[in-house]
């Protein structure tokens, strides 16, 4: 005799009504058409070719779902503006009016009289065409975790998207008379915690805990074709091709809302230096991509480390002229003038030349972080607090100094001619005469921050 039990870790529910997208409440509160819409869809197809992929490999289970030409004929038929024409079993639909048809032929009514002949099948005015085009996978990735002494967590996300198009199609001529696409994320979010520690000598505890969350792909196929739907529905009628019951209802708040949504994103477009219509706010390739030649002004705080004992900052402006080679590299020229000094007995009017190389290494993102090495030269006056000049050794070079320089900084883009940016940077002087005093085994140094803006522009 035995026993079993059956461990149920997640209380199962009963079957529910279908999912209601974000854009199902609009599409079903268009205005309704002067006549419908006799439409025929034979197969909105996946059009991806992607497989789905898991930690063992690619698997042979598509990526989207296969069922996007029921979720476009459910669309038609809740937005009430079309009358669909079953054609994607369209040879099932033949076979079984043959059957009926032979069925007539063979057997008569009750009075002996013959059957009527089947009606003929509606033909359609409008086919619909197009598919799931794109699925793409981590267009944006991330997370954040934190480990202390055995005990941390972690939080990761994921962003897909999947674009859907749909074009209209007159059956007379073959024309095309509308095509809209769309655009849907799919957001995926885990987060875990854990602990791992040894409470005593050979006892180690272990613990895990976690959970993830992921939109249905299909779900997200479903509400971009509904997206696509709505849009063409309201772009046919701003173009003409179909007619509202009532013309008053162009004013009604979804269309209006549309509308305002298509304004939004028109004027978010903008044309690059290249030519090319890209989106105004979008980090893409091109949208930000530094032009060739730029000019700027610094303000900035130097502070000065040398030989005597309370240095202080001081104010140093500067003019910039930069070029881009690579994009993600270029050349900078900078001429400053500013002052040196501590509290109480040193103070220096310097003059310098930067010649340095800037790397980037998001060269198209909005926030651009940057770092730079380069060669100085400057050349300075000391005076002491009385006036009289610091006797220094006479330098090889003329009166000027050389000297190395690194930093770094990050650029805002406000327009991709226009940027400001703040950067602090470091100069090793290569003398301990920078205050007319020798002491230690240190040079002299200059320690920096600035603030500018900068316009770029091609010739």
């Amino acid at each position: 005799m035995g026993c079993a039990s059956t461990v149920v870790p997640i209380v199962t529910t009963k079957a529910q009504m279908g999912y209601k997208t974000a854009i199902h409440q609009e599409l079903i509160s268009l205005p309704f058409p002067k006549e419908q819409l006799v439409s025929a869809v034979y197969k909105f197809r996946d059009q991806t070719g992607q497989y789905k992929s898991s930690a063992q490999g690619m698997t042979w289970s598509t990526a989207v779902t296969q069922g996007a030409t029921s979720m476009l004929l459910k669309s038609l038929e809740d937005s009430r503006w079309f009358v669909t024409l079953e054609r994607e079993g369209l040879s099932n639909l033949l076979n079984e009016r043959r059957i009926i048809r032979q069925t007539r032929e063979q057997y008569s009514g009750s009075g002996g009289e013959r059957l009527p002949p089947l009606p003929p099948l509606l033909y359609a005015g409008l086919m619909l065409e197009g598919g799931v085009i794109s699925y793409e996978t981590n267009t944006l990735t991330g997370g954040f975790g934190a480990k202390y002494f055995g005990l941390g967590g972690s939080t990761q996300f994921r962003r897909d998207e999947v674009t859907v198009y749909l074009r209209a199609i007159s059956t007379q001529n073959g024309r095309i008379l509308k095509t809209v696409y769309t655009t849907k994320s799919i957001l995926s979010r885990m987060v875990d915690v854990g602990l791992y520690r040894y409470v005593r000598v050979k006892r180690l505890l272990e613990i895990e805990s976690g959970f993830s969350t992921n939109e249905p792909v299909n779900m997200c196929v479903q509400e971009a074709i509904e997206k696509a739907v709505f849009s063409l529905i309201i772009e046919g009628i701003l173009d003409q091709l179909w007619e509202l019951q009532n013309p008053e209802d162009i004013e009604s708040p979804v269309i209006q809302l549309y509308l305002d949504e298509k304004e939004k994103a028109e004027e978010t477009l903008q044309f690059d230096e290249e030519g090319r219509l890209v989106r105004k706010g979008a980090f893409t390739r091109s949208t930000f991509r530094r032009k060739k030649w730029g000019i700027g002004l610094n303000a900035a705080a130097q502070y000065y480390m040398g030989d005597y004992q309370n240095p202080r900052m001081r104010p140093m402006g500067e003019i910039r002229v930069s070029y881009r080679l690579l994009p993600w590299f270029n050349l900078a020229l900078d001429w400053g003038l500013g002052r040196l000094a501590d509290k109480e007995k040193f103070q220096t009017l310097m003059t310098h030349v930067d010649l340095t190389s800037t790397f980037t290494p998001f060269p198209r993102k909005r926030i651009r972080p940057f770092g730079y090495i380069g060669f100085c030269a400057f050349k300075f006056w000391a005076e002491d607090s009385e006036g009289y000049d610091i006797k220094r050794k006479e330098s090889t070079w003329g009166g000027w100094e050389p000297a190395f320089i690194w930093g770094a900084g990050a650029e805002y883009s406000i327009t991709s001619s226009w940027g400001i940016h703040l950067s602090v940077d470091n100069y090793f002087t290569l003398t301990d005469e920078l205050d007319g005093i020798v002491h230690g085994n240190r040079d002299d140094a200059l320690w920096r921050g600035k603030f500018g803006f900068a316009y770029y522009f091609n010739f």
